[in-house]
């Protein structure tokens, strides 16, 4: 593959949502154990693992390792938040718990075998071993949840989360070959989710996949197909024929509602981790993501207030608002600090700009102008709306006045001034566009140019 091709390909599955990256490294692994063309399987699984892995984490293949291949259907599914987990996901620490559960006294005898089995079986034989493997997990763990000494069986694994996860994880092992068929059925990409595209998806699905246990994970393999996720609450108001949120809570395809709201406030949780860390690469992914999710449920249901969903949407916002605010409210201090003109004597030879100062305030000033698109739905109108208006104000007459001081600066002045101007045209760049940015960078070199220009003796 030649490079510029490896980079398209890099490119793309870095913009793909988690659960998609999930879901397609699942799939390629699954290709390398049934002895399929390795090359391509073993590249794109090394281009995925350095996407979703921390950068210290081992890369070399893990299909042939026995925990993994027993809980490989849970990959699209697994979730790294310490907090109360949504339908359809599972906490990815509880899986060793799991595993050491069944090795020590779920099914001692059936896990040694499977140790045994891994480490000689290959191809197909790995995927009938692994089948067979994870019925008998979930049967015990059914049988440890059901049985006369649950309540002691269960503090055995001694960690609340990973007991919360048992019946998801019995219901998805058992169900593994359901699922799987399911997602392959499902088209790559639905740019559209009509009700054409949820006739078809329904029908996929089938009775096996609508039960309580199975209904959120099919949700979830569906909403990685789609552009805007949150459109998975359209199977809810089309199964319970009403927008009525009340109407659409009592139905069990609701949950797919539930999914949508629990979705976007682990998107603001995001988004709030990025902005304290001052990285706004993906914060505007993030907010309009937000934005939609928001803006589709107001529009596609009629939530109540007094209602759950009414209260943990209004929570949602909230929160939203909260994080983007201060930030927000912070932008025109950092470019005062950086495009004020100090006094000539507060100036010294040594005065320099951070460019990295500059580069992140520059990112700031674009992240407030994005939010201005999306203000009323996120409660964030009145804020955003001054403080771009302050902003557009005070970049352009700072770059006016700083571009007329170089004219006659101090000479000591000079290379201070020359850098608050470069940083007012970067900011003019951001705010007004490159044409206005291009126009204040001539008038600031043709100010050095008569600057340097000799006086004539009169």
């Amino acid at each position: 593959m030649s490079q510029s091709s490896a980079e398209r390909l890099k490119a793309y599955l870095t913009q793909l949502p988690p659960q998609a990256q999930a879901l397609l490294i699942r799939e390629f692994e699954r290709s390398l154990e049934r002895g399929d063309d390795a090359a391509v399987a073993s590249f794109v699984l090394g281009e995925l693992r350095k996407i979703v892995r921390a950068p210290d984490e081992n890369l070399s293949p893990r299909y042939n390792d026995p925990a993994r291949l027993l809980f490989q259907p849970l990959e699209p599914f697994l979730t790294d938040t310490d907090g109360t987990v949504g339908p359809g996901e599972i906490h990815r620490n509880s899986l060793a718990l799991v595993w050491n559960w069944v090795a020590r006294e779920g099914a001692p005898d059936a896990a040694r075998a499977f140790v045994s089995a891994v480490a000689s079986a290959q191809g197909k034989d790995l995927v009938s071993v692994a089948r067979m493997f994870r019925m008998t997990v979930s049967e015990c763990i059914q049988t440890m949840l059901t049985g006369p000494d649950s309540r002691r069986a269960l503090a055995r694994i001694a960690q609340a989360s990973a007991l919360d996860d048992l019946p998801s994880i019995a219901a998805v092992l058992a169900s593994a070959d359901t699922l799987d068929a399911f997602a392959a059925k499902l088209p790559g990409h639905f740019r559209a989710f009509d009700d054409s595209h949820i006739a078809s998806v329904t029908a996929m699905m089938g009775p096996a996949l609508q039960t309580p246990h199975l209904l959120p994970f099919a949700f979830r393999i569906a909403m990685a197909r789609l552009s805007a996720p949150w459109q998975i609450i359209r199977m809810a108001t089309r199964a319970a024929f009403t927008d009525d949120a009340v109407r659409v809570a009592a139905h069990p395809y609701g949950v797919a509602v539930t999914i949508v709201i629990q979705g976007l406030s682990q998107i603001v949780a995001t988004l709030r981790a990025d902005i304290k860390r001052g990285q706004f690469g993906n914060a505007g992914d993030l907010v309009k993501a937000v934005h939609d999710g928001v803006r589709g449920l107001r529009t596609e249901l009629d939530i109540r207030k007094d209602t759950p969903w009414g209260k943990q949407l209004a929570l949602l916002r909230v929160d939203m608002s909260d994080t983007l605010k201060f930030e927000i409210d912070s932008v025109p201090g950092r470019v005062r600090r950086l495009l004020r003109q100090r006094a000539d004597r507060d100036v010294t030879a040594t005065s320099r700009l951070d460019p990295v100062e500059i580069e992140e305030t520059a990112a700031l000033i674009d992240f407030v102008a994005m939010c201005r698109s999306f203000a009323s739905e996120l409660a964030i109108n009145e804020v955003t709306l001054r403080t771009y208006s302050d902003l557009q104000s005070y970049i352009e007459t700072s770059t006016e006045s700083l571009v007329k001081s170089l004219r006659q600066c101090d000479p000591v002045v000079r290379p201070f001034r020359q850098q608050q101007a470069q940083a007012a045209i970067r900011f003019c760049e951001v705010m007004f566009g490159r044409d206005y940015a291009t126009l204040m960078s001539r008038a600031a070199d043709n100010a050095l140019a008569d600057e340097r220009k000799p006086v004539r003796a009169g």
